[in-house]
C-alpha cells in the first residue's frame, strides 16, 4: 500500500508519512522534546526529509524550504509550513538547520539570492548538517557571525536508515555553550552525539569518517571479488568474517548490498567521491599530509561514475572489479 504523500507510489521510497520513525520508537517523551522550538529546515533530500519529520514530530514549530516543489507540496499536505526561499523560511526561526548536497549548494542557500543570510535575525543559530569543505565551513562561520548569528557544523553518519530511525551519529564543531544550547535537537536526530571541538572540528571528523567508509567499502568489494572468483559463497564468507577483526558495519550493511545486488542509494557513489575529494583537498592542501589510500579509493569511485553508475549506492564499487 502506498501513502498519499509519496511522489513515487510505485517504489514508496519517497514516502514521508512514516509512523515508525525515531521519536515514536523512543517513546512519548520525545514527542514533546522540542515543543515550541522555532526551526527552519533547508534541504529535503534523502537525508533531510526524515530528519525534518523527526523534528516536527518531536514538537518543533517547523518551516521548510527545498528546491523540489513536489516535496514542498508533500510537506504542506502534512500541515507543515513551507517557504519559497531560504530567506523566507528563516525569517521567524531561532534555529536554522541546513542539509544540502555539497559545499556549492550550501553557499547558494546561505549567501545566494534570497539566501539565509538575507532573512535571518541576530542571535540565530545556523547548523550545517551536510558534509562541507573545511575551509568553506570556516568562511561561512565568519559570515554568519558577522551578521550576528552563530555557526555550528554538525555533519552526520548513518545513512537514510539512521535519518529515519533517529539513530544518526552526529559530529559537532561548536563553542561548548552553543553546543549545549542545541544538544536536545541533536538528541532527537541521533543516538550518538559528540562535541568534537571548535567550529570546523565536526567537518574534520566527518572527513575522517568518509575516508574510513570509502576505503573499507573498497576492501570489502575487493575481498568479495577475490572470493567469488574462487567459487566461495559470499553469504557464507560474510558469515565467517562476522565477529572477527574483519567485521564492521560496512561488511554487514554494504556487504549485504553487494551480495544481494541492492544498490538503491543510502549514500551515493557521487557523494562518496565528493567527500573523499574534500578530505584530500584539506589534508594535502592545508596540512601537507598525503592520503594514498583515499586517493586510490577516489579513483575507483571515479571509475564507477564513468560507468554511468554514480547515482547508485557506494557499495556499487564492487562493479569495478566485475568489469575486470
Amino acid at each position: 500500500m502506498s501513502c498519499h504523500t509519496c511522489t513515487d507510489p510505485g517504489t514508496g521510497w519517497f514516502c514521508i508519512d512514516q509512523p515508525d520513525i525515531a521519536h515514536r520508537q523512543k517513546g512519548t517523551t520525545a514527542m514533546t522534546a522540542l515543543a515550541g522550538e522555532k526551526i527552519a529546515f533547508i534541504g529535503l533530500g534523502l537525508m533531510g526529509r526524515p530528519m525534518a519529520l523527526n523534528l516536527e514530530k518531536a514538537g518543533a514549530v517547523l518551516t521548510v524550504n527545498t528546491r523540489n516543489p513536489e516535496t514542498l507540496n508533500a510537506f504542506e499536505d502534512l500541515g507543515i509550513a513551507t517557504a519559497g526561499t531560504p530567506a523566507d523560511a528563516v525569517a521567524d526561526a531561532d534555529i536554522v538547520i541546513i542539509c544540502v548536497a555539497n559545499t556549492v549548494a550550501l553557499e547558494n542557500v546561505l549567501l545566494g539570492e534570497d539566501g539565509i543570510i538575507d532573512g535571518m535575525e541576530e542571535d540565530t543559530i545556523v547548523i550545517d548538517m551536510g558534509t562541507t569543505a573545511v575551509d568553506a565551513t570556516r568562511r561561512f562561520a565568519d559570515v554568519v557571525e558577522e551578521a550576528g548569528g552563530t555557526w555550528i557544523d554538525a555533519p552526520v553518519s548513518g545513512g537514510t536508515h539512521g535519518a529515519e530511525s533517529g539513530t544518526l551519529s552526529i559530529m559537532v564543531g561548536a563553542d561548548e555553550d552553543d553546543f549545549n544550547r542545541v544538544r536536545r535537537i541533536f538528541e532527537v536526530l541521533g543516538s550518538r552525539v559528540t562535541h568534537v571541538g571548535d567550529v570546523s572540528s565536526g567537518q574534520i571528523a566527518k572527513a575522517a569518517n568518509q575516508m574510513i567508509v570509502g576505503i573499507t567499502i573498497g576492501a570489502v568489494a575487493e575481498a568479495f571479488s577475490m572470493a567469488d572468483e574462487a567459487g566461495v559463497d559470499l553469504s557464507k564468507l560474510r558469515s565467517a568474517l562476522t565477529g572477527g577483526f574483519a567485521d564492521s558495519a560496512i561488511l554487514q550493511k554494504h556487504g549485504e548490498r553487494m551480495i544481494e545486488r541492492n544498490f538503491e542509494p543510502g549514500g551515493k557513489v557521487v557523494t562518496q567521491r565528493k567527500d573523499l575529494f574534500q578530505a584530500l583537498e584539506f589534508s594535502e592542501g592545508e596540512l601537507g599530509v598525503e592520503l594514498p589510500f583515499s586517493r586510490l579509493a577516489m579513483e575507483l569511485y571515479d571509475e564507477v561514475i564513468g560507468m554511468g553508475d554514480g547515482d547508485l549506492d557506494h557499495s556499487a564499487l564492487i562493479k569495478v572489479y566485475e568489469e575486470d
